[in-house]
């Protein structure tokens, strides 16, 4: 549901993950429940379902569709419902946001195709969000990536044209750097200052509001909702001496999932977490990727441990 004040789409979003049976299946009880839990605490706006965190490139195009699904029965009359879409062709884009749609999103977060990572030009890019833009009539968000994910991270021409899309209200900006997200900001708010510049690069936080934000669409809020909500109207409200508070506890766990090599674990971590605390059965991902290894498993608990999430054992 879009609240109808101004700038709706302000704020913390909790990207959610997907929880999974003993024959990787879709657990679509442990699921509504895990969305009940992403929107419980004050101050979080809405979900970011069928993302990165949300292993939208190990789904089906009826999983993506159940997982909105699941997020609109649950949430749908009190929270904002983005679903990301990921297709490399434009047309299939397409039919996965008009799925969406019709599965009762309020908005897409349109992810940039794996294959642009080795090549993407303005033109192309123009036109996938353009079809996407005429299969459906729902705001869209923009995904910035990483400095380090080759071409995937659109160059500043390119994205001063696409936030001039008219169906864009916001970019989740996961740059990873301080400096990058910091010109793309600057940027945007001189093309299209409308649009929310959402600082979403998990371990950079505290720098990146500090710098400003019209918030995040971060999936450590699965672990931390309530430090990063504060950390945020620390910052608002010129705090320093909480915000600095809330990234001790924030930032250690930032690192153990996202700042250790590999970085293509980060979602199993989380999702491994989810195990540790006792929240799920299970915390595996889907093949490939499947379970962690033991001392894996070890250093988040460690890590669980000195963010006050569990007790020393």
């Amino acid at each position: 549901m879009i609240p109808s004040h101004t700038r709706p789409f302000r704020g913390i979003y909790t990207a959610t993950l997907v929880p999974l049976d003993d024959q990787d299946r879709i657990d679509t009880d442990r699921l509504a429940q895990h969305f009940a839990a992403a929107v419980a605490t004050d101050g979080i706006v809405g979900v970011l379902c069928n993302g990165h965190a949300g292993e939208v490139f190990l789904l089906s195009r009826e999983e993506r569709r159940l997982v909105v699904q699941t997020a609109r029965e649950v949430i749908g009359n009190r929270a904002i419902i983005v679903s990301g879409v990921l297709c490399e062709e434009s047309g299939e884009a397409q039919r996965h946001a008009a799925d969406a749609q019709a599965a009762g999103a309020d908005a897409l977060l349109v992810f940039p195709p794996f294959s642009w990572a080795l090549s993407q030009e303005t033109g192309m890019v123009l036109r996938h969000h353009q079809a996407i833009a005429r299969a459906v009539d729902m705001p869209m968000m923009l995904y910035q990536a990483g400095v380090r994910a080759g071409t995937l991270a659109y160059p500043a021409e390119t994205l001063e044209q696409l936030v001039q899309l008219p169906q864009v209200v916001g970019i989740k900006e996961g740059s990873w750097e301080t400096a990058a997200y910091d010109v793309n900001r600057r940027l945007v708010a001189q093309a299209a200052p409308h649009v929310e510049m959402m600082a979403s690069g998990d371990e950079h936080l505290l720098p990146c509001f500090a710098i400003g934000s019209d918030g995040s669409l971060v999936s450590l809020a699965v672990l931390l909702p309530e430090e990063i909500v504060a950390l945020d109207r620390a910052i608002q409200r010129g705090d320093m001496a909480t915000a600095r508070a809330m990234h001790a506890r924030i930032q250690p766990l930032a690192n153990a999932i996202y700042g250790t090599a590999p970085g293509g674990l980060a979602t199993v971590r989380l999702k491994a977490c989810m195990e540790l605390l006792g929240r799920w059965p299970s915390g595996h991902g889907r093949q490939p990727i499947g379970a962690l290894d033991a001392a894996e498993m070890a250093r988040l608990r460690g890590a669980l441990v000195a963010a006050g999430l569990m007790g020393a054992r």
